[in-house]
């Protein structure tokens, strides 16, 4: 067994699945694009998603043609309720997006039923739910296909990379036939990535966080790293010529060594949301209810606060890594959207939550700073 096939099995055992339904890419995008290929879907097709994601979801189904019809979310779990999705449908939709959203996946039994009734292929965004569950099932187990991402800050990390789950015996022997035409990454990306994934395992630090942060996506804006979006991706719609590129074996060996201890980390991060959410409800703050705590695995806990310059500003002083997934509608693309079919004004509660949201670390051993901080921040928390 090579590399590629130790990591897939590595990935199956964990989810219980079979092994020839697990694929793996360069990164989760390429997934995503790769099932949405394998379902046909081009040229007057429709594909509903939430209108509060990561721009690289909505590039895959214009490349291909397609048009991407955005549905506003639910403040409470910040992912897009059935009820806008159904108002959404037509007979263009091809295929239903179900956004997992910082470890929350929300109303999957009931969208994949109104699909279904619809004749409607369903997608689990699960980039950032792979390990957690729904209902007691891993996430994006249940659709037809799901994807996972295992970039940076991801429930595991292999630098960049992505994995797709295949359900839809169907959809799997045609991503078994696109996966003939994957490209290799190259030597350099691969030598990149190498050096990157020993600055995280070695210097990344609470205390260089702030700095590495800032150097990294100036050094990825440029070009000069290999970075989570290309200047391609995020200043329009084009795709990029390396773009549809599968996993290499840096990415392989990182994989299987993470998820070797991914199930302490899993278990941490839950029990830091659950600690989290207990002092905000006591405080009167934007919380999750009781029934959304059994389906979170807490990639990290989202806060909704009065300024987030401000606050990030104060986190950075405290040295607490704190992120800020999504700054927009379409992160981290500000401006114009209009190049994504996307008009912000019809998605006011989306606007909001991209103005106002800021991600608390979950996977930290000692919570005593961060829960100092809130402490004394907590003014400014809505």
């Amino acid at each position: 067994m090579n590399n590629q096939e130790t990591y897939r099995s590595t990935i199956s055992d964990f989810l219980g699945v079979d092994q020839k339904n697990i694929q793996t890419y360069w990164k989760g995008r390429v997934a995503l694009y790769t099932a949405l290929k394998a379902m046909n879907i081009g040229k007057g097709d429709e594909v509903i998603l939430p209108a509060f994601t990561c721009v690289v979801v909505p590039n895959a189904i214009i490349y291909l043609g397609a048009t991407p019809i955005y549905v506003d979310i639910d403040k409470n779990s910040l992912c897009a309720p059935v009820k806008n999705i159904e108002d959404k449908i037509s007979p263009k939709t091809k295929c239903i997006l179900i956004q997992n959203m910082l470890g929350l996946s929300f109303e999957v039994d009931e969208i994949i039923g109104l699909a279904s009734s619809r004749g409607i292929y369903t997608i689990e965004d699960c980039t950032h739910g792979f390990g957690g569950t729904y209902n007691g099932i891993f996430n994006g187990l249940k659709t037809d296909c799901s994807f996972y991402s295992t970039q940076w800050n991801k429930p595991f990390s292999t630098g960049i990379g992505g994995v797709l789950y295949v359900q839809n015996k169907e959809l799997l022997s045609r991503i078994e036939e696109l996966n003939k035409a994957l490209k290799n990454p190259n030597l350099k990306n691969v030598m990149i990535l190498r050096f990157l994934i020993f600055a995280k395992t070695y210097i990344l630090k609470n205390w260089s966080y702030w700095f590495l942060l800032r150097l990294y996506r100036k050094l990825s804006s440029l070009g000069l790293v290999v970075g989570s979006s290309s200047k391609d991706e995020i200043e329009g719609v084009n795709k990029p010529n390396d773009y549809f590129m599968g996993s290499s074996n840096v990415q392989a060996s990182t994989g299987i060594k993470a998820l070797k201890k991914f199930n302490k980390v899993i278990e941490m991060r839950r029990e830091n949301g659950i600690k989290i959410n207990e002092w905000m409800q006591s405080q009167n703050k934007c919380h999750f209810s009781g029934e959304l705590i059994g389906n979170h695995s807490f990639l990290k806990f989202p806060v909704l606060v009065k300024n987030r310059d401000s606050f990030l500003l104060a986190a950075e002083k405290f040295k607490i890594p704190m992120g800020d997934w999504f700054i927009s509608h379409l992160h981290p693309v500000q401006g114009d959207l209009s190049p994504w079919k996307l008009n912000v004004s019809e998605f006011p509660i989306a606007r909001e939550v991209s103005e106002q949201i800021v991600n608390l670390p979950t996977d930290i051993n000692h919570m005593d700073s961060l829960m100092k901080f809130l402490e004394k921040h907590k003014n400014e928390l809505l």
